[in-house]
């Protein structure tokens, strides 16, 4: 049996939402932990005490639309019965492409083609660019959308991520895109003379763009993402709630979360612990019996390694998916009032 923290912290997310400062709220975790019905559930709660919220969904996923029952896109939309919670589903696929190109969402690869056959090298050098950098095609997409929130005016904004590892890359993208523009820059002085032979005056490219151009496109998002990087490493304006399961592995992954967004500096002091089994005493379920105390075990080193730091919340398995407005805000209840298991 697990030592009892005597100094835990509250199973709750109330603290999230009494914390007024906090603008960006990431969600994440292993995949299939239930990070989605947790992001939305702590949405519909941040919407009850705060002028505006915009929940972003940066995983290929997109599970938003199925929760709640309504298509999402890449603009924000209100959710069907709140009139201060909106959402929006990114791509995070292409993004590089489209940018290289300067043309609309899903054009990249006919204008980069165009670029390759009009420009002798160019094309190749923007995929070269696209594909050199690990994370560089995640890392410009949410660039995009963080320039894009920025012009908005929602109060918070929760970001329910792609898995883990996407995730954490995301969080590196201000180093990503440096090394991007290090590497626009080291192709620029090697492309630059056959360029000059194949464009001709003025540089013009078949899209009307110039490679000046796109190092302005690169170094506006930079600034852009500095000065949200800035944001992140605060923790009065963010945080990161790190959702798992009663599961080795999903223990492994938590710990590791924890670990690199300490080195990011990005707060963190949340566990969601979703999926638990809380059988009925007189249950006569052996694999009932078997999966909770397996969980159990599980359960008690999540809160002898986090308690007395972390607010460790624990959400019940329920026998119904949790999908549309209603059940979404009934599962959302226990986010903040600890779920209390039938006798």
């Amino acid at each position: 049996m697990a030592a009892i923290v005597e100094d835990a912290l509250e199973p709750s997310l109330q603290s999230l939402l009494d914390q007024r400062s906090l603008r960006w709220i990431f969600v994440g975790g292993k995949g299939g932990v239930g990070k989605t019905t947790t992001s939305c559930s702590l949405a519909i709660q941040l919407a009850k005490v705060r002028r505006s919220v915009l929940l972003i969904s940066t995983d290929p996923a997109h599970n938003l639309s199925d929760a709640f029952n309504q298509k999402f896109g890449k603009e924000a939309r209100l959710i069907d019965g709140f009139d201060n919670l909106s959402a929006m589903e990114i791509d995070p696929n292409g993004s590089m492409q489209d940018l290289m190109a300067g043309g609309e969402p899903g054009q990249g690869n006919d204008d980069l083609n165009a670029l390759g056959a009009g420009a002798g090298g160019m094309g190749g050098m923007m995929q070269d660019l696209a594909f050199a950098i690990p994370g560089i095609d995640e890392a410009m997409s949410f660039a995009e959308v963080l320039k894009q929130v920025k012009s908005l005016s929602y109060e918070t904004i929760i970001f329910d991520t792609a898995p883990t590892g996407h995730t954490l890359r995301f969080l590196q993208f201000p180093s990503v895109l440096e090394k991007a523009l290090a590497k626009v820059s080291q192709l620029s002085s090697q492309y630059g003379p056959l360029l000059n032979g194949f464009l001709g005056q003025g540089g013009q490219l078949p899209n009307g763009q110039n490679l000046s151009e796109m190092m302005e496109k690169l170094e506006s998002l930079r600034e852009t993402i500095a000065e949200v990087n800035t944001q992140f490493k605060n923790e009065q304006l963010t945080t990161f709630v790190c959702v798992c399961i009663a599961e080795f592995l999903s223990l492994y992954e938590t710990e590791r979360m924890i670990q690199e967004l300490t080195g990011y500096g990005i707060d963190t002091h949340t566990i969601v612990v979703n999926q638990l089994l809380f059988p009925r005493q007189d249950s006569n379920c052996d694999q009932c019996g078997a999966r909770r105390k397996m969980q159990r075990k599980y359960l008690d080193q999540y809160e002898e390694l986090y308690a007395e730091d972390f607010n460790v919340v624990k959400m019940p398995l329920l026998v119904e998916e949790v999908r549309g407005k209603e059940k979404l805000e009934r599962f959302s209840e226990m986010l903040v009032k600890p779920y209390v298991p039938p006798e």
